[in-house]
């Protein structure tokens, strides 16, 4: 009103402009007093700042933080996480070695996970193997198949896995199925329609059929890849449902075929996140049948993602890393460390511990690897050694320390993996299996060329240049 007594009527453009303005601030205002991490805060506001108008855009859909949005309540986390293993485990009577006590304690608390034991662990590193068995476990199936996978491709392993489901849905067996709605946009709806008329319930965890309206879920994705059968056999690790995991030969991974009280652990977390994606359970109990003690194994099944209150997988790896005396070997395919995570592996490289990491030489995502490689200075020159594997694609997600710790599943060494995803690791504590995933490390280093720092830090200032600005981006990546 004033503006028109005074002669001035804004145009489109203007109102436009002072519209935007004000979004651009309050969304800044909201970064600013949300508290995060100050590195993934300055990497908001640079997107702001040199793309506003995209990075409005891009911050609406993918940088809404939903941590503290309680999609379960502790209750019923308890009650599923607690109630049935109160009853079936006693690990106050379980010898802990006191290299892991510290360990344990931490995912006892920030977890709820028990210390599970006994049970019999097989490594697969073969994608044809793993699908080998794990369809043959299923064709035993009496009671019930629950499914939980990141990506399920509609291609020749996904059609095989389907049609092993509905075939054991048609004979009575319960067949629950977890998918990721945005991963597998691709995957025509008729794919999941069929396998629910052969009576296949199928659930989607944060599923995100209007972005617009939803945008804060599309970037909480459901990076698990977890099986149960019957409550006696479990299988957990990196492998998802497609032909790059069965078919391809250069593509490296690693996964787990358990028996026993880990199922029952990996059991419990599906469970959660059936509810999760609003399903409800009559009886929890059933599900955790009697088991038997297979080895003197020690595990624990831990998760991590936006319902959790804290950053467990993170919280796990650091302590590993520090508590360390002799050696650190990791495998991952996405190497972008948040800050604590790269001052722990430089700490431990400075103490004198053998810490390697092993990447892929080029990853599937072009765009992650200049990031990536913007660490590797440092690093090298506090001591850690990295292998870059030459012709091979590496996907698997593992790590072993001092011949006690092992640890397989589905979180990467990335931003997204270690505070955003939905992940879950087992962390065994197994001399046997440690020995036998550091063999598996050295059997890969066969098809690596180790990075030196005296020759790294001579690249071109070009590739310096694009490094360093693509790492500003690494917490969003």
């Amino acid at each position: 009103m004033i503006l028109v007594i005074m002669g001035y009527l804004p145009n489109v453009q203007t109102i436009s402009y002072i519209v935007y303005l004000i979004l651009i601030v309050g969304t800044v205002l909201i970064i600013l007093t949300e508290n995060r991490n100050p590195i993934k805060t300055i990497a908001w506001l640079t997107v702001l700042i040199f793309v506003p108008f995209a990075g409005l855009a891009l911050y609406y859909i993918f940088g809404q933080d939903t941590r503290k949005q309680k999609h379960v309540t502790r209750k019923y986390y308890d009650k599923i996480k607690n109630l049935s293993f109160n009853e079936l485990v006693n690990d106050n009577d379980v010898e802990i070695i006191p290299e892991c006590a510290n360990l344990i304690h931490l995912l006892k608390t920030n977890n709820s996970s028990p210390v599970l034991q006994g049970s019999k662990v097989e490594i697969i590193t073969s994608g044809k193997e793993m699908f080998e068995k794990m369809l043959e476990d299923m064709e035993k199936a009496k009671d019930h198949i629950h499914f939980e996978f990141f990506i399920f491709n509609n291609d020749a392993t996904g059609k095989m896995v389907k049609a092993m489901l509905m075939k054991k849905a048609k004979e009575g067996v319960t067949v629950r199925v977890i998918y990721d709605n945005v991963a597998n946009w691709k995957v025509p709806r008729k794919f999941y329609y069929e396998m629910c008329a052969a009576g296949v319930q199928i659930a989607s965890l944060m599923e995100t059929r209007f972005p617009l309206i939803q945008s804060s879920k599309i970037n909480y994705r459901n990076h698990r890849k977890v099986v149960v059968i019957d409550g006696n056999t479990g299988y957990v690790g990196g492998m998802n449902v497609a032909n790059d995991y069965t078919i391809n030969p250069n593509w490296l991974d690693r996964h787990l075929r358990i028996e026993g009280m880990g199922a029952h652990g990996l059991q419990a977390n599906f469970m959660i996140d059936w509810y999760s994606s609003g399903r409800h359970w009559v009886d929890t109990r059933k599900y955790f049948p009697p088991t038997q003690i297979y080895t003197q194994n020690l595990m624990q099944i831990v998760t991590s993602g936006p319902f959790s209150e804290y950053s467990n997988l993170l919280q796990a790896y650091i302590n590993i890393i520090l508590s360390a005396k002799k050696y650190i070997y990791l495998q991952t395919p996405y190497f972008l460390p948040t800050e604590s995570l790269f001052e722990a592996l430089q700490i431990a490289s400075l103490s004198g511990v053998d810490v390697r990491l092993m990447v892929s030489k080029k990853s599937d995502s072009s765009y992650i690897d200049p990031a990536a490689h913007s660490y590797y200075a440092d690093l090298l020159k506090a001591g850690m050694r990295i292998y870059e594997i030459q012709d091979k694609f590496i996907h698997a997600k593992a790590m072993v320390a001092d011949d006690y710790i092992s640890v397989v599943g589905s979180c990467n060494l990335d931003f997204r993996s270690l505070e955003t995803n939905f992940e879950i690791n087992c962390y065994m504590y197994d001399r046997e299996v440690a020995l036998q995933s550091k063999e598996i490390f050295f059997s890969d280093l066969k098809h690596c060329k180790e990075i030196h720092y005296n020759k790294w830090i001579k690249r071109s200032r070009w590739k310096k240049l694009i490094e360093s600005i693509m790492r500003l981006f690494a917490p969003l990546m």
